[in-house]
């Protein structure tokens, strides 16, 4: 993010968005930003926050060196740092980075209170750029997924012909033959998704759609990628069986690229 002068590190981690404390305080005081996060570290309602935040959201929290901390903070003697809180009460809203991009990190709820308490303006700025930022991302997700979506149903044709000629006998009802393409189409989902269509349905009962639908734009990716595979070892004649290991092997490495790539490219 590029607000008011200053450029502001934005990352997502674990599908949450996290900003950077270091670059906020920048707009105080750019020589000593360290020094601004222990400060505001240092305040009572500051560690209560966390300490609250760290309650809802995080099950390993530990409350009993949180409230040792809240008994002390505000007073002169009290310091605190980002890696005595997140080290003592296994904080996962605070984060510590080293290396070219690192700093201090926090979650955005977290952070945009920081930002209050350095300048009320600043932090309606950096909310006014955050958003068009994730209006921007929405966007552009929701037009790579339509069109992943396209491709993966492209797929889905040379998929279901192959499956058509090689393995669907001849002179069967079409009852029979949806089975075996249903059939097909479960060996997708349980090599990527590890569960069945019918399995999903009965885990999320109020869900609309199936479980294709709920896919991440790399599941997609890797779902159209697959049926490509699946449709060659069809042709090949091998066992279902055998095409379920391959293709769940396939799986496996292509969303662990796909999201080391993401995870890359959001640190650059």
């Amino acid at each position: 993010m590029h607000v008011q002068g200053i450029d502001i590190i934005l990352y997502e981690d674990n599908r949450k968005d996290f900003i950077s404390l270091t670059d906020i305080a920048r707009y105080k005081d750019a020589g000593n930003t360290d020094d601004i996060i222990k400060n505001w570290l240092r305040n009572r309602n500051t560690i209560e926050l966390l300490g609250f935040w760290e309650t809802i959201y995080n099950p390993d929290f530990k409350p009993v060196e949180f409230d040792g901390f809240r008994k002390h903070a505000g007073l002169n003697s009290f310091v605190m740092t980002p890696k005595r809180w997140i080290e003592s009460t296994h904080a996962i809203g605070i984060i510590s980075k080293s290396g070219r991009y690192g700093g201090t990190f926090a979650h955005k709820d977290i952070a945009l209170e920081f930002a209050s308490w350095i300048s009320v303006e600043f932090k309606l700025y950096i909310i006014k750029e955050f958003q068009r930022l994730k209006e921007e991302e929405n966007n552009r997700l929701r037009l790579e997924w339509n069109l992943q979506r396209a491709i993966s149903k492209i797929n889905y044709h040379i998929h279901t012909d192959a499956i058509k000629e090689n393995l669907i006998p001849k002179e069967i009802t079409r009852q029979q033959a949806s089975f075996i393409y249903a059939n097909e189409a479960d060996l997708l989902n349980v090599a990527l998704f590890g569960i069945t269509a019918k399995e999903w349905r009965i885990n999320n009962p109020g869900k609309n759609g199936n479980i294709r639908d709920e896919a991440t734009l790399e599941q997609l990716v890797v779902l159209s990628n697959m049926e490509s595979i699946n449709s060659l070892l069809i042709q090949q004649n091998l066992p279902q069986n055998e095409r379920l290991i391959q293709l769940n092997k396939v799986a496996i490495a292509q969303m662990t690229s796909l999201i080391q790539n993401k995870t890359v490219k959001q640190l650059k």
